[in-house]
């Protein structure tokens, strides 16, 4: 069975003390309303790392995940974090290729397959995201688009490695701009991406791989979203900032 994970990413927001509070309220809830069959994983940013890994000893449903790392081990790169650091910490979950960092940064398909390698490397396991801008949709471009983002950057991994990614879609064109993708939009693109994944790897390796979805999932929409057959749950961001739309988000399954 596919695991079902809520990755909640805070992106760049809440202070230390924010997400101290924020981390207590999820750990609370999540005792008495989720069921023990759903993966809870938190991605601050890095300056809460540490500290809520503390709070979270002993708590095996929840992880922490960061929401990068670079491409290098070590070494003269100011202001990047690697993956042995992450893993140094306990850090068990790491974001890779989210939207923003490729729309903002420049990230590559090349560059994230680098990524991939070094996270594996350091047995973390990697959220692998993909996904269209409206330009492609609007050309109804975006499974070519998609796919050619899996083969670059997952496509040399060995079978047992790529077993150890989850991937995360996201259309860019649902978030944030007042566009919703139907469940039938996620639907028919986590199914496209679990068909590629067999085509390279075999079905039983594909059946076993997690497929979150990463548009704008909100208590409301999140139901209807995790019932479809191959939606495995959500990468979720700003519902991921309040503890009670996060926990109802992950009631959801």
């Amino acid at each position: 069975m596919r695991r079902k994970i809520a990755a909640g990413n805070w992106k760049m927001n809440k202070t230390l003390e924010e997400g101290k509070a924020l981390t207590s309220e999820v750990m609370n809830m999540i005792e008495d309303e989720i069921r023990d069959d759903v993966k809870i994983v938190l991605c601050p940013p890095f300056i809460h790392l540490t500290t809520l890994q503390g709070l979270l000893k002993g708590k095996n449903q929840i992880s922490l995940g960061a929401q990068n790392c670079s491409e290098h081990a070590s070494g003269a790169y100011t202001g990047e974090i690697s993956a042995p650091m992450l893993q140094s910490i306990g850090v068990e979950y790491v974001i890779l290729g989210h939207s923003e960092r490729r729309e903002y940064y420049g990230e590559s398909n090349e560059l994230l397959a680098k990524k991939l390698n070094i996270a594996l490397e350091n047995n973390l396991t990697p959220i692998f995201c993909c996904g269209e801008p409206l330009q492609i949709r609007e050309k109804d471009m975006q499974t070519e688009y998609v796919r050619k983002q899996i083969q670059a950057s997952l496509f040399h991994l060995s079978q047992n490695d790529v077993a150890r990614i989850v991937i995360a879609y996201e259309p860019i064109w649902a978030i944030g701009t007042g566009k919703t993708a139907t469940t039938d939009q996620a639907q028919e693109m986590h199914a496209t991406i679990r068909k590629q994944i067999t085509e390279k790897y075999g079905q039983e390796t594909a059946n076993n791989i997690s497929i979150l979805y990463g548009g704008s999932v909100k208590p409301d929409n999140a139901k209807e979203l995790f019932a479809c057959m191959d939606v495995d749950g959500g990468l979720i961001g700003g519902a991921s900032l309040k503890s009670r739309d996060f926990v109802d988000i992950a009631k959801s399954f």
